[in-house]
């Protein structure tokens, strides 16, 4: 701003490059996103409450099924991440601020752009993309809508948004601990996200190379995808899902880092197996680049190519396993309590192990030819997202929110919102495990009468759980108003700051020592 002073009013936030005031915005769009795209999801469960065309087009339907996958995963849980890592990162690791502090506001400020230029296509002529949030070739290239050129480059800018986001991470990481932290007694949430920037970091550009080879096929003549001119449309789901299955773990390793926080908090215990957490994490991260084709099971890959990948994403389930066995055994024996945060975060550790063991039955080559493209892969993908992601990040809130706002959450509204929440989610999605098991395909907006009873509890539970997030919005800002006011030591810790029990913390950098038990 030069000699002007500090900016005004709108001003402050589109000129600020202090992380805490990023983070705020990051967050605030995430959950503006995920409103967002929670409404385009009830679309779908109000077409799907009973069988037969009522309310949208078919094709109308289509494009509600690509934007609400394109712009939760975009849109919502990536960006939120991002912001607890600007909130967060620096506090943990006693840095002023981020590396890249003017880079770390240019990377938010082009999310807005480019959701709203997502978006607006569904009011261009031909409507929106409505060819799934996988966007596969040859439908979304020759059969696509004019607006797809608009939608690839706002995957470009969200891209963009990834990367600058990651390498302010990484440099802020590397470079900025305090004297005496070194990497091995970071919290597990800096540690996750140190694994998620260099994920981020290898696929966005695969991505990019992705929907750029796509906008050469749709405008320049060329047939990367397609078979008539010497392509391949089955190339495009090797690029896609070489980007799309890390991006899967980029979006649940931040929450184990959440999780690791949140859990040895409220059993008053120290995480246990700090150090196998770490190789844990690198592990999972490693297999993510080496199992993207268990996507692919039905194209004709060679018998060899179905073992590898089978094998390769059932060896995933170790040190996942590991994880939840740590997670599990911190609590053991703990002194519990269930606050709000100890909710989600232990509802996160069940559900999401439902999605992993749905995962491995996904994973099985064989059974995945009668799974593929039903209902049971969506059940699965979202008992791992919805729990997993979502859950973590309203977990991170209510552990945080006391120390960001000053003022301490409602614990009667926060248990409600969790028991909604978590009573929504299950009868929204457990049903789907049964009409995709007797044969249900996914992104059809009509379907055969036996699944109607199934599809009705589950539109009743979406819209529950639809909801309750806007009971959640009115916790959020009940709270930044004002409230009974926080104290230091929010949750009443033995550690002092709540997420050094989360890793071994190097005592000298607190003012006193823990007592020793």
């Amino acid at each position: 701003m030069g000699d002007h002073g500090p900016a005004k009013g709108f001003g402050r936030w589109l000129y600020t490059t202090n992380h805490k005031d990023i983070g705020t915005m990051y967050l605030w769009f995430s959950f503006a996103m995920f409103l967002m795209g929670g409404v385009f999801a009830l679309v779908i469960r109000a077409e799907l409450f009973q069988p037969g065309l009522q309310l949208v087009e078919p094709e109308f339907f289509n494009q509600m099924t690509t934007m609400h996958g394109l712009v939760m995963v975009f849109g919502a849980v990536m960006p939120a991440f991002v912001g607890l890592a600007n909130w967060l990162i620096p506090m943990m690791i006693g840095a002023p601020d981020m590396a890249l502090p003017r880079m770390n506001n240019w990377s938010f400020w082009i999310l807005p752009f480019a959701f709203a230029m997502l978006t607006s296509t569904l009011f261009m002529e031909g409507g929106g993309p409505n060819f799934g949030w996988t966007f596969y070739a040859p439908l979304s290239t020759t059969y696509a809508p004019p607006s797809v050129t608009y939608f690839i480059f706002a995957v470009h800018i969200m891209g963009a948004s990834s990367i600058m986001g990651s390498i302010n991470i990484i440099a802020t990481i590397l470079n900025m601990r305090a004297p005496g932290m070194t990497l091995m007694k970071m919290p597990l949430f800096v540690w996750t996200w140190l694994i998620t920037a260099y994920l981020l970091i290898a696929v966005m550009p695969v991505l990019a190379g992705c929907v750029t080879m796509m906008l050469m096929d749709i405008h320049f003549g060329t047939s990367f995808f397609s078979a008539a001119g010497g392509g391949d449309p089955i190339l495009f789901q090797h690029v896609f899902w070489f980007f799309g299955h890390p991006e899967v773990y980029i979006m649940i390793l931040p929450a184990f880092g959440i999780v690791s926080a949140i859990i040895p908090t409220f059993a008053r215990k120290p995480l246990f197996g700090y150090a196998s957490m770490v190789y844990a994490t690198a592990s999972i991260a490693f297999l993510s680049f080496i199992v993207w084709a268990h996507h692919m099971f039905t194209v004709g890959m060679p018998i060899a190519g179905e073992l590898f990948f089978m094998y390769a994403t059932m060896l995933i389930a170790v040190p996942t396993g590991v994880k939840v066995f740590n997670w599990v055994t911190t609590m053991f024996r703990g002194s519990m309590t269930f606050e709000t945060p100890m909710l989600f975060a232990i509802a996160f550790v069940i559900l999401f192990s439902i999605g992993g063991f749905s995962g491995l039955m996904l994973a099985i080559a064989p059974a995945d030819f009668q799974y593929h493209d039903t209902y049971f892969v969506v059940a699965h993908f979202h008992y791992v997202l919805v729990p997993g992601a979502i859950f973590s990040i309203m977990a991170a809130v209510y552990y945080w929110l006391p120390k960001w706002c000053g003022n301490m959450y409602d614990e009667r509204l926060g248990k409600a919102h969790f028991w909604l929440s978590f009573i929504g989610l299950n009868v929204t999605f457990f049903p789907m495990h049964f009409v995709g098991l007797a044969g249900m395909p996914r992104r059809i907006p009509d379907y055969a009468l036996q699944f109607a009873d199934f599809n009705q509890i589950a539109s009743m539970g979406a819209f529950l759980f639809g909801f309750s997030q806007v009971f959640f919005l009115f916790i959020v800002i009940k709270t930044i108003r004002g409230g009974a006011q926080a104290t230091d030591e929010v949750w009443d810790n033995p550690e002092g700051l709540e997420w050094t029990i989360a890793s071994p913390a190097p005592y000298h950098t607190f003012t006193t020592p823990p007592a020793i038990k």
